[in-house]
């Protein structure tokens, strides 16, 4: 498997209120020299997180002990500025599993479904909500449930329901990069190749 299955996760949120978050606020440029996808979340919004003399900003999200989670909660127009992949591996690594928001730039939005992280689109009205929840319990958790594709406020039982590709629904709940879905029509790839002969 690429990457671990993803059908239910209901876990505690990191809010992070922001719009037009970008690819280089999410992992800046530096740090973009590796190939693989390990050690990513060291960086994740690195210059958001550090002082310039590597200690810890306290008023970041990610420094607060107060949030953890796998899931992250995100302002609109999450994962604008340029392609990098190593933005979602950033994510991936660092722990995440899911990101929230009311709008992601399409980029973004494929490789986090290429490497296991799933990117669910809200309404406005509904990603205040779960900021709310949030704010009004830090451990506030949140259902997201891929095969009925629908996200609920467990605290509330509010929910709303999301889109997804069925493609990138089937691998993301098997754990499937494009190559193991190909890897998993072996089967039927070679009883094709018979009728060719």
């Amino acid at each position: 498997m690429a990457y671990d299955s993803f059908k239910i996760l209901t876990s505690s949120c990191v809010p992070l209120p922001l719009e037009n978050v970008d690819t280089d606020q999410i992992i800046p440029a530096r740090f973009l020299k590796a190939t693989k996808r390990e050690g990513f979340g060291d960086n994740l919004f690195r210059d958001w997180r550090y002082n310039g003399d590597e200690t810890p900003k306290a008023d970041f999200v990610l420094n607060n002990p107060t949030y953890s989670g796998k899931i992250l909660v995100a302002g609109r127009n999450f994962g604008s500025g340029s392609s990098r992949e190593h933005a979602a591996w950033a994510i991936y690594d660092y722990g995440f599993r899911c990101v929230i928001s009311s709008f992601f730039a399409d980029i973004f939005k494929g490789n986090s479904l290429n490497i296991g992280i799933l990117p669910v689109t809200v309404s406005p009205e509904f990603l205040d909500k779960i900021f709310t929840a949030i704010e009004n319990d830090p451990k506030a958790e949140v259902k997201v449930d891929l095969p009925s594709q629908k996200v609920t406020i467990s605290a509330t039982g509010e929910s709303e329901s999301f889109d997804i590709n069925g493609y990138k629904k089937h691998n993301m709940t098997n754990g499937f990069d494009d190559i193991d879905y190909l890897q998993s029509l072996k089967a039927e790839i070679g009883e094709f190749e018979k009728t060719r002969i």
